[in-house]
């Protein structure tokens, strides 16, 4: 076994080295989940955390790591009688992001579960993680059913296993630790509400400190034995640290005003549910711990705040997490004021007496904003008060916007580059799918065949049996019963008699965006209305678990601004920050989506694409621009690119080049006005057609 990394040598990092830590000195925590870009030490520090923890006693011999001072009564390998318990380091299991349900859960033993009534039963991942740590490293690209897996197993604290009738359970109490590099998508909001804790690493900009880490990791490279003896030591104190934090904190005192003041961050922040709040009592209680006091101060509470809430505040993917600190201060100030006046005027128990009329009020107060001003008019939010904040919904900074079907104004060049404009409100879209059967990765878009789903027949299996199809095995055995000598009531099975259920449910399709953003497209209430039917898209594609990719034409040539990736809030950024002007390349445009396409293939050919080209139609620039632009349409065409067109065309004169152009792809073609009125319904019976037609 190779030496760990030592986690005291880890050199900055000061926020992941805490949240691991603290997470240490209280599992309850709930773990955390480490986002960063790549290279930033994140599987370094959790793997070297594993060398930290305390030691586990277990029950000799039980393969799911009983306590011998609580054995579970539902243990697989149990009843455990009374006995010593052994001690052992605590395991870090690491999940890879390709694991199989079996390889997780466990495998029950199907042939012998049917034809001898035993549980052959072999522990999966959950099993070794009971009562040490689960690691997932890229954890924002764990399939879909796995997630399911998780998040069943961290709410229940056990593991249950069904097949067909059959049922085993293991207790599976673990701390989950994942990494993520938020460039390749953010995970699940229901996932990602189960991790206690989240922290954002980036790599350092300070050159002392970048010349450290590479000397101290050239230095391990070359000895890891030697190198980790170096610090042997300092490994030894943090070990103790934690320990005498984990023995001090039963004795932690959480008063009535923290809790106050945690529930009115909460409040504050607008979090869902009550989980912040307990996870955030449980951390400031860790942190008093770790600093070795008996009682939580606001110090601590506000550091659990900056630890707990960040990830629990994103309402959609394009919400950037993080959370306001002077919105912060002044909330625990606020609250830690109430708790102050409350315990002031229940002293004694006795009546305040009465204020004396002649004294001054307190000068630092100020005076209540929902009172008569110096006119004796009460503010009843119709006015801004002479000079101060406009209300809500009136003037902004906002410049004015040319009507759609407008001339743009007069100054302004449709060749000239134009500044990006903000999108409009992005709006819930219905379903968009690729015609067809698949095989893609599990998804929420199209149909597809998967191991998940509703049963659609049986086969033989190839490999492991997974997903027993009941009675297609007895029709196979049937039979053979007599010849197999079957005497008493118990059906005689071999293996060859088992079949696998073959399954129909959804895949994740890659949804690549091909925009227009050329003078024909500036005018800005236009423009702002195509980002936002895009990112109306992106937010679809984000919840279907789709990879998304954009290519932008403009000028002389197409762009692939974002290659096809699973993080669609990067792709709502590229979006954002868009310029639009000059002609209009469409055949570039779609010859760059085909090369796209093409490499898509190659790298993963069971995902199926689904083209959205965002244009009014035209095409200038070059020789023949409209009939080239048409043979790049069919060229996609004729490799049974599902497409689909939304025309941008404006104004009281159409020519109706964009459904030309839905034609040319085999496609189909919606308004603008259809897609912002959320009335694509239609469009997957259209994409069907058209393909079939085709």
């Amino acid at each position: 076994m190779s030496t760990p990394y030592p986690f005291t040598a880890i050199v900055g990092q000061d926020d992941l080295r805490l949240g691991l830590l603290l997470n240490a000195v209280s599992p309850a925590v709930g773990g955390v989940l480490v986002r960063g870009e790549k290279g930033t030490a994140k599987s370094t520090a959790v793997r070297a955390l594993a060398a930290l923890m305390p030691e586990v006693a277990v029950v000799p011999g039980c393969r799911f790591s009983c306590d011998p001072a609580s054995p579970d009564p539902a243990c697989p390998d149990g009843p455990h009688a009374e006995a010593a318990g052994v001690s052992r380091a605590a395991r870090t299991v690491e999940l890879p992001v390709g694991a199989s349900e079996d390889r997780l859960v466990g495998a029950l033993d199907i042939e012998r579960a049917l034809s001898e009534g035993v549980k052959a039963f072999e522990p999966g991942l959950l099993a070794d993680a009971h009562r040490g740590i689960l690691y997932v490293d890229e954890v924002n690209l764990l399939h879909d059913h796995l997630v399911d897996l998780l998040l069943d197993a961290a709410a229940m604290g056990a593991s249950y296993v069904e097949r067909e009738g059959v049922s085993v359970r293991h207790a599976a109490r673990f701390l989950l630790v994942g990494t993520m590099n938020p460039e390749e998508g953010e995970l699940r909001p229901q996932l990602l509400d189960r991790f206690g804790l989240t922290v954002e690493v980036a790599a350092s900009r300070d050159t002392d400190e970048r010349v450290e880490v590479v000397r101290r990791r050239l230095a391990y490279d070359d000895d890891p034995e030697g190198f980790a003896a170096r610090w042997a030591d300092e490994e030894a104190a943090l070990r103790e640290r934690i320990a005498a934090a984990r023995a001090l904190l039963p004795r932690v005192v959480l008063g009535d005003g923290v809790l106050r003041q945690i529930a009115a961050t909460c409040a504050a922040f607008e979090v869902d549910g009550m989980r912040a709040d307990i996870v955030m009592a449980r951390t400031a209680t860790a942190l008093a711990a770790w600093a070795g006091r008996e009682e939580v101060t606001a110090d601590d509470v506000r550091q659990a705040a900056l630890l707990a809430l960040p990830h629990r505040r994103r309402r959609n993917p394009f919400d950037a997490p993080g959370l306001d600190e002077d919105k912060l201060d002044q909330t625990l100030d606020e609250a830690g004021r109430q708790e102050q006046e409350e315990e002031q005027g229940g002293n004694g128990g006795g009546d305040l007496p009465d204020p004396d009329p002649d004294s001054d009020p307190d000068p630092d107060s100020d005076p209540d904003p929902g009172g008569p001003g110096p006119d004796g008019g009460g503010d009843d939010g119709g006015g801004d008060g002479g000079g101060g904040v406009p209300p809500q919904g009136g003037a902004s900074d906002t410049p004015p916007q040319t009507p759609e079907g407008a001339p743009d104004a007069p100054g302004r060049s449709a060749g000239a580059e134009q500044q990006p404009v903000a999108s409009a409100e992005p709006f819930r879209t219905k379903m968009l799918s690729v015609p067809g059967l698949g095989e893609g990765a599990a998804g929420r878009r199209s149909r597809a065949r998967t191991e998940h789903g509703r049963t659609t027949g049986a086969r033989r299996p190839q490999g492991s049996l997974t997903k027993l199809h009941l009675a297609a095995t007895v029709q196979a055995a049937a039979p053979h019963q007599r010849a197999r000598g079957r005497s008493g009531r118990g059906l005689v099975v071999r293996r060859d008699d088992l079949r696998q259920a073959t399954r129909e449910g959804r895949e994740g399709n890659l949804v690549l965006f091909v925009v227009d953003a050329s003078g024909s497209m500036a005018a800005r209430q236009r423009m702002s209305a195509v980002k936002g039917a895009v990112l109306s898209l992106l937010l679809d594609a984000y919840q279907r678990r789709d990879k998304v990719g954009l290519v932008t034409f403009r000028g002389k040539d197409a762009e692939v601004v974002l290659p096809p990736t699973s993080s669609v809030d990067a792709a709502a950024a590229r979006l954002e920050s868009l310029p639009t002007g000059g002609r209009t390349p469409l055949a570039a445009g779609l010859l760059k989506a085909h090369d796209v396409l093409r490499i898509e293939r190659l790298r993963d050919p069971s995902r199926r694409p689904l083209l959205v080209v965002v244009t009014d139609g035209r095409a200038t620039g070059g020789p023949e621009p409209v009939a080239l632009a048409g043979r790049a349409g069919r060229l996609h065409r004729s490799e049974g690119t599902a497409s689909v067109v939304v025309d941008c065309e404006s104004g009281y004169v159409r020519l109706g080049l964009a459904g030309e152009l839905a034609r040319e792809l085999g496609g189909t073609a919606v308004t603008l006005d259809e897609l912002r009125a959320d009335s694509i319904a239609g469009l997957v019976k259209d994409v069907t057609a058209a393909g079939r037609a085709a």
